[in-house]
This record gives structure tokens, C-alpha cells and sequence, in this order.
């Protein structure tokens, strides 16, 4: 598996995230470099993003959580990662929990799974969506609650990747209006991977397991600069 990285040894890396997909574009190369390493790898899920629609009348809510279920679990068969939970939280609803609740979700998580390596989004919430920045708080918190025993990463990303693809993004509008989204140096990542040849194929392949979602976008730029656009995955560690 081709990829340039540095990423130190994960016993178990936990991920967190609120919708199916954003494990995908954030972090299908890591759990795919740490399921190749022998180490296990548990992806929770807090919604099934059942309102991922510009078009309702197509996909009503229940209709399109059974799709985003199915293709969640086909883009986790790429990556090697059997094990995954839900929490059944509405999507869109996340803001509206307490932290404190939410963080006592995952408590258990933590304290059953015992992983060495926790990933999420940053406080940030990557993108500004307000699920995104709920889930990072849980995570913290129950990070904090926990006794911080893991290393706590946050997705994050790099002056390299803003240069980049900065022009891009802000023609298909990724950041929510009036969010900042992140940008950590390379010295300061506590990992980083950047996919190339077959492991560059293979997150490919897991981002479209999520057709309803990532197909819209590969076809208005293009599959080569969509492959190309999401190879790097950075995280910076928390606090």
C-alpha cells in the first residue's frame, strides 16, 4: 500500500463522527494504513444523515438513512473496518444535545474499546456545520472524562492543501457562511498520511460507497481532481 506518511503506531484508533462520509473523506487512508498494520480500527456514527438531500421528495428522510446505512457499510468493507455503532441522533439535531449528555454517550466507547488513538472532528467542526462542531465537543468531553488515556487527534488541514485546492473550495462552497476552516503547518501534525497509487484508489473507492452523496461532487469537478482533492489526511493533536 503506496502512500507518503508519518503516523506513529495505533493499537486501536477510535473514530467519531456525525454523519457516514466524513470518516471517508477524513480518515478512510488511516484506518486503512492501521487496519493493514494488524490494529483494530471502531468507527461511531451519531446520525445517518437522513436530511443529505437537495431533493426530499426523492430521498425522504427514512428512505435516504437506509441508503446512507448500506453505504456506509460498503465503504467501511473497503477499508477493512467491521466494526462500527450508531447513536440514532437526528441529523441536523446534534447542536440542540448538551454536551455533557453526548459526551456521556461516548464514555462507554472509551472506556470499553480502551483505544490508544481517538479522531474526530476539530472544535472547528472542519466545514462549520453545526453536527460537526457538537461532535467535537462530545469527543472532547468525553475525553476529559475519561482521564485523557488516549491521544485525542482532530481532523485538521494544511497551508499546502489551502493553496492547493483553496480556489476549489470556495467554488463549490464547502465552508458554512461565516465558519474559518482549519489550517495546522505540517511540523505541528501528530499524523499524516497522503494517499498515493493503490492506497489512493482504494479511498477513491470508499468515497464513492457513498454515491448519494460524493457522486454529484466527483461528477461537477471531475473523478481525477476529486481522487486527487481529498489524497492528503492530516490531524493535529487536541489541546
Amino acid at each position: 500500500m503506496s502512500a507518503d506518511h508519518s503516523i506513529p503506531p495505533v493499537r486501536t484508533l477510535l473514530g467519531v463522527w456525525a454523519h457516514p462520509d466524513d470518516e471517508a473523506y477524513l480518515s478512510s487512508a488511516l484506518m486503512a494504513a492501521v487496519r493493514r498494520s494488524g490494529s483494530r480500527v471502531v468507527v461511531v456514527t451519531a446520525t445517518r444523515g437522513e436530511n443529505g438531500t437537495d431533493d426530499p421528495l426523492l430521498w425522504p428522510p427514512d428512505r435516504l438513512a437506509e441508503q446512507r446505512e448500506r453505504e456506509l457499510r460498503a465503504s467501511l468493507d473497503v477499508v477493512g473496518v467491521t466494526e462500527h455503532h450508531w447513536l440514532d441522533h437526528r441529523d441536523g439535531e446534534l447542536s440542540g444535545v448538551p454536551t455533557l449528555d453526548g459526551a456521556r454517550e461516548l464514555v462507554p466507547f472509551l472506556d470499553r474499546l480502551a483505544p490508544d488513538t481517538v479522531i474526530t472532528f476539530g472544535p472547528e467542526g472542519m466545514t462549520g456545520h453545526a453536527d460537526h462542531r457538537a461532535i467535537s465537543a462530545w469527543v472532547t468531553e468525553a475525553w476529559r472524562l475519561t482521564g485523557r488515556r488516549a491521544a485525542l487527534w482532530y481532523a485538521t488541514l494544511t497551508p499546502e492543501f489551502h493553496d492547493e485546492w483553496g480556489a476549489l473550495n470556495d467554488d463549490v462552497g464547502l465552508w458554512f457562511e461565516g465558519s474559518r476552516p482549519p489550517v495546522t503547518p505540517m511540523a505541528d501534525l501528530a499524523a499524516h498520511i497522503r494517499s498515493t497509487d493503490d492506497l489512493l484508489v482504494l479511498k477513491h473507492r470508499a468515497l464513492r460507497a457513498h454515491a448519494s452523496q460524493t457522486r454529484p461532487l466527483e461528477d461537477l469537478v471531475g473523478a481525477d481532481v476529486y481522487r486527487r482533492w481529498w489524497a492528503s489526511e492530516s490531524f493535529v493533536a487536541a489541546g
